[in-house]
C-alpha cells in the first residue's frame, strides 16, 4: 500500500471520489462504488469486498482505528494470504477540512473508501436448508432498500433479491440506511422472471404480500423456505409474482390508511417467520 497526502478538491482522486458517490453511471462505469464510516467499510472488507482507495482524515479518525481497518484489510481480500496490504490499494490522507467537502454525509468517523463493484447474482446465493428470503420487486427509494437490508439481518434471513431495481445497489443512501447489512446480508440483482424461476427450481415458497386475495400473514406456515415478497406502496406487485405465489399475504391495517412502508412491512414479516420457527 502507497500512501499519498492530498490538500486540493481539484484533485483529480477528489474529483473521482465525488462523481461516484452521486452518479450510478460513473459507478457502473468504473466498477467502484463509495463507502463511508468505519462501521460499514469494516463489514465491506469482511464481506471480502477490495479497497482500491482509503480516504482517511488523521484529526478525526483516531490512530487504533485506522490500523484496526488496516488490518481488517490486511485478513481479507487478495492479500489475505501473505498477511499484508494489497499494493494496489491507495492509503490517501487528507485534512479535515477537504474531508469535510468530501463526506457524502457527517459523522462518518474520517474514512471514506473507493471500493471494486462486484456483481451480485441469483447463482451466487448459498442456501441453507428451509432458508428464509426477502424478495424486493421494483423498490425505488435507496433509503427503504437499506432498513429493508438492515431488517434482514436482524432477522437473521438467507438473503434479500432485489428484482427489476429502480435503484443502485451501491447507492450511498443504501449503504447508509442499511449500516452495512448490503454486506452483511448475500444480496442478489435480478428480474421478476429470473427470480421465480429460481425459487421453483430450488423448491422454495412463494409468499406474496398484498391486500386482495390474501389471509393474515400469521395464519401463513413460514417454517419451511419461503421467499417473502414485496412490492412498492404505490403499485404493489406484478402480475408475475401474483400467478406465481404459492400464498398470498397480509398484514391486517386496522385504521385508514392501507398501507405500511414496505421496510415496517418487512420487519413484521420476516419477524413472523422467525418467530413460527423458534415456537415450540
Amino acid at each position: 500500500m502507497r500512501t499519498e497526502t492530498v490538500t486540493s478538491a481539484q484533485n483529480p482522486k477528489i474529483k473521482e471520489l465525488l462523481a461516484l458517490q452521486e452518479k450510478s453511471k460513473t459507478r457502473r462505469e468504473k466498477r467502484l462504488f463509495v463507502v463511508e464510516g468505519r462501521r460499514e467499510l469494516g463489514h465491506c472488507i469482511d464481506a471480502g469486498f477490495r479497497v482500491r482507495k482509503l480516504f482517511v482524515c488523521r484529526e478525526i479518525c483516531p490512530e487504533k482505528d485506522l490500523q484496526a481497518l488496516l488490518e481488517k484489510m490486511s485478513l481479507s481480500g487478495p492479500a489475505a494470504t501473505a498477511g499484508a496490504q494489497d499494493p494496489e490499494t491507495i492509503l490517501v490522507e487528507i485534512p479535515a477540512a477537504l474531508y469535510e467537502k468530501a463526506a457524502y454525509r457527517g459523522g462518518t468517523e474520517g474514512v471514506i473508501a473507493e471500493v471494486e463493484y462486484r456483481d451480485r447474482t441469483l447463482d451466487s446465493l448459498i442456501l441453507r436448508e428451509n432458508p428464509l428470503i426477502a424478495v424486493l420487486e421494483s423498490v425505488e427509494k435507496p433509503g427503504n432498500l437499506g432498513a429493508v437490508l438492515r431488517s434482514a439481518d436482524a432477522a437473521g434471513a438467507d438473503a434479500v433479491i432485489i428484482c427489476d431495481p429502480l435503484t443502485d445497489l451501491y447507492n450511498p443512501n443504501l449503504i447508509r440506511a442499511s449500516i452495512g447489512a448490503v454486506f452483511s446480508r448475500q444480496v442478489a440483482v435480478a428480474t421478476s422472471g429470473d427470480t421465480v424461476k429460481w425459487l421453483k427450481a430450488h423448491g422454495i415458497r412463494i409468499l406474496t404480500a398484498q391486500l386482495q386475495d390474501s389471509e393474515p400473514y400469521y395464519d401463513t406456515d413460514m417454517r419451511s423456505g419461503v421467499a417473502i415478497v414485496m412490492g412498492t406502496e404505490a403499485t404493489g406487485l406484478s402480475d408475475t409474482w401474483r400467478q406465481a405465489a404459492d400464498a398470498h399475504i397480509r398484514i391486517p391495517m386496522l385504521g385508514r390508511l392501507d398501507s405500511l412502508n414496505v421496510s415496517v412491512s418487512a420487519a413484521i414479516l420476516l419477524y413472523e417467520a422467525v418467530r413460527q420457527r423458534n415456537s415450540k
